[in-house]
């Protein structure tokens, strides 16, 4: 097949170069009988050319390396500079071309037979994508909880000993010896004692209520838990030690606070975090950030654990992108209440995206030379003309057509380069024979 095929190519490959070289003989003989006939001093003379590379001048008659004159150059022909053969060629080969310069190509039954030619049909169907991502699992922030102290003092016992000991809201996590916790907790059972005392005139009960109600006030401001409050109301006995309950229920993720230890006001002692919701963290490429939008959905699931498939929704999306990896990234929210996701882990999320209805065509189809896409269509009568598309997404071997090719429409999937190549030398001879004329 490849001997049936030279034996047709090169005849034609040949008969290109001998009208090239008629059509480049006609002008040189042309340009020189202009010189022969142009009569002296009735045009101004420039300088003389180069006959093969217009680049190339002189200010006097030359000749060239092959022994041809130069050309002269006369001021009615310096605003229109003579173009050299490898830039005529340069430009026609250029990516830039317009298809139109490929030419329609004519076959044989028996050429198509023997190229291998395979059409297939362009559809109008639905048209979706899936789009998998890596995500990473890390806690919900709004969920994590410092726990801080409010007062000064010393630490005379834990009771949360270790970093991921799960705690429960009010539960208690430390005692602390505070002098400013002991002396509020005086000041409380002296307002008591006295709003009590006070009976007799109204004006003076109000007045010691409200500073019993104050006193009460400002242990509860230093986190004193309610039931110690009115443990103390009712004993009137002010302890040493006082112990402080958990704000969250959650895990210790952090821990920096020892038996015996002073602790300042503001010092921070535990981190307790909830993961009964957690954050994936995942990341699209620049060019899939118009798929994605807040609130699609997404699939979770696992290459350890097959069983594991959660879905979430995609909760934000990050304002800026990473400009070495040029990605964005995503937030999606996820449930744990059985905390089988752990921060720190990887996961798959599969987003589906939807396209609708559009023109689609086999991959195949289209020669994408990155800055153009070109299909071949099938006229009928053998006959085969270039088409300039515009594609839009890929998927399971199948390419959307945003313009360029119609339902219905025949596409060559199978020995487009052998038809891009025989366009090409139709073009080329349709260009030389109208250089000629």
């Amino acid at each position: 097949m490849l001997h049936k095929l030279s034996v047709k190519i090169i005849p034609a490959i040949l008969a290109v170069i001998l009208v090239i070289c008629a059509a480049w003989f006609l002008g040189y003989r042309q340009g020189m009988g202009r010189q022969a006939s142009a009569p002296s001093g009735s045009r101004h003379l420039l300088f003389y050319r180069n006959p093969m590379n217009p680049a190339i001048t002189s200010p006097v008659p030359a000749k060239d390396e092959m022994g041809m004159d130069y050309i002269p150059v006369y001021s009615d022909d310096a605003a229109t500079p003579a173009k050299s053969l490898q830039a005529q060629a340069d430009d026609f080969f250029s990516e830039d071309i317009p298809v139109f310069g490929l030419g329609t190509v004519t076959m044989t039954d028996q050429g198509i037979q023997l190229s291998g030619v395979q059409v297939a049909v362009a559809v109008q169907e639905k048209i979706q994508r899936a789009l998998r991502t890596v995500g990473l699992v890390v806690p919900d922030e709004t969920r994590i909880h410092r726990v801080q102290t409010k007062v000064g003092g010393w630490v005379e016992a834990l009771l949360i000993n270790y970093t991921g000991q799960l705690v429960q809201k009010g539960g208690p996590i430390l005692s602390i010896y505070s002098p400013e916790l002991l002396s509020s907790q005086e000041e409380f059972v002296k307002a008591r004692d006295l709003a009590s005392h006070l009976s007799s005139a109204a004006g003076d009960r109000a007045s010691a209520h409200g500073l019993r109600q104050s006193a009460r006030r400002r242990l509860e401001l230093f986190d004193v838990p309610a039931d110690f409050i009115d443990a103390l109301e009712r004993s009137g006995k002010p302890r040493r030690t006082v112990t402080l309950l958990s704000p969250a229920d959650g895990f210790v993720t952090a821990k920096d606070i020892f038996p015996g230890q002073e602790v300042k006001a503001g010092m921070e002692l535990y981190t307790v975090t909830d993961l009964s919701v957690v954050w994936v963290d995942a990341e699209v490429y620049e060019y899939e950030v118009r798929d994605v939008h807040v609130g699609q959905e997404g699939i979770l699931t696992t290459t350890f654990d097959p069983s594991l498939q959660l879905a979430g929704k995609i909760a934000y999306i990050y304002p800026t992108l990473n400009r070495e990896s040029r990605t964005l990234k995503l937030r999606f929210d996820f449930g744990n209440t059985d905390l089988r996701l752990k921060p720190g882990m990887f996961v798959d999320v599969n987003l589906q995206i939807d396209y609708g209805e559009s023109v689609v065509i086999p991959d195949s189809a289209v020669m994408d030379s990155g800055t153009r896409q070109v299909v071949f269509v099938d006229k009928g009568d053998s006959r085969f003309e270039p088409r300039l598309v515009k594609t839009g997404v890929r998927t399971e071997g199948k390419t959307q057509v945003l313009s360029g090719v119609k339902p219905h429409d025949w596409v060559v999937v199978r020995a487009n380069f052998l038809l891009d190549s025989e366009s090409r030398l139709s073009a080329l001879i349709d260009a030389a024979l109208a250089n000629k004329k």
